[in-house]
């Protein structure tokens, strides 16, 4: 008789032959610094790369608007510091949080395993059946999907995002979240300080209310307050999207497919200890949580790092 799809599954992946390299515990940091150690992920894809390049290129170009326009100016001198400090570490923890999603392997299927061979050497029960891409000849676990982009399968994959040149899968969903959550505060903070920043001009006649004169200042942050507000609109939904799917252990592909779940849904709870590892903590909302300079040190003597489309 056939089994079910998740149970032809796990008997496959507790198979002694893929259990190094398909097994995947998110809860893990010691297989996800392993990984690190050995490589780094990027996605040679010009649309990607371009959007990832304009990321940066609007929080710098926010971050300049908010110090030198709005906040050193100001004769509020613990205004300036409360409020730079702030927005600055949180664009520094919104970069870090893009930085780790674009760099780290999403859960991607080892590429071309779904050979003879290998298949021989499982050794495999009558009765037990796995799945195999046709597009990356890899064997396809279940929740899986191909994505056209980066060229290979990905575990849980929830979309390919082109802001952060990459999918968004079992491994970088973390920090996803984290940019998504950092990129919506930064933009909130610039809108509240936008309107600060124009009722105090417009009450003091803008006289001495910027190094940059009226019609340069206004312009500034008209643009400030445009991409800020699309920035909070896109990167709220879509924190909101990625909590509620995390919640509901089902990820975008799944529920635009309305697939059937065949395997056994995780709590609600279990499901964020799940993506975000362990117990609550501030380890949570730590986009350098189990970044190590000294294993990219040791990787780098070794010949440099590795790029994996």
């Amino acid at each position: 008789t056939m089994q079910s799809s998740g149970h032809r599954f796990r008997d496959v992946e507790h198979h002694p032959l893929l259990a190094d390299n398909e097994s995947y515990d998110s809860s893990s940091s010691s297989s996800s610094e392993a990984d690190m150690a050995e490589r780094v992920w990027f996605i040679r894809d010009g649309c990607g790369m371009v959007c990832a390049i304009m990321t940066w290129l609007l929080v710098v170009y926010a971050d300049f608007v908010v110090t030198f326009v709005m906040l050193l100016p100001s004769k509020d001198f613990w205004y300036s510091v409360i409020n730079g400090v702030l927005f600055n570490c949180l664009a520094v923890l919104a970069l870090s949080s893009h930085l780790r999603t674009m760099l780290t392997d999403p859960g991607a299927v080892p590429k071309g395993n779904a050979t003879k061979e290998y298949m021989d050497n499982l050794q495999l029960k009558p009765g037990e059946v796995i799945y195999k891409c046709p597009k990356c000849c890899s064997i396809k676990p279940e929740r899986a999907h191909h994505c056209s982009i980066c060229k290979r399968c990905i575990r849980k994959m929830d979309h390919h995002c082109p802001w952060v040149n990459n999918c968004v899968g079992e491994k970088n969903q973390r920090f996803f979240v984290l940019f998504t959550m950092y990129i919506a505060l930064i933009s909130a903070h610039a809108l509240v300080l936008c309107g600060f920043q124009f009722f105090s001009c417009v009450r003091g006649q803008w006289t001495e209310c910027s190094d940059f004169s009226p019609p340069v200042s206004v312009i500034l942050m008209i643009f400030l307050c445009l991409e800020g507000f699309l920035f909070l609109t896109f990167t709220a939904v879509m924190f909101g999207t990625q909590i509620h799917s995390i919640c509901n252990d089902e990820t975008e592909i799944e529920r635009l497919k309305s697939e059937k779940p065949t395997w056994e849904r995780r709590l609600r709870w279990e499901g964020m200890k799940s993506v975000f590892g362990g117990q609550p903590s501030l380890l949570w909302i730590n986009p350098f949580a189990g970044f190590r300079i000294r294993q990219l040190l040791l990787r780098g003597k070794k010949g440099g790092p590795e790029f994996s489309v």
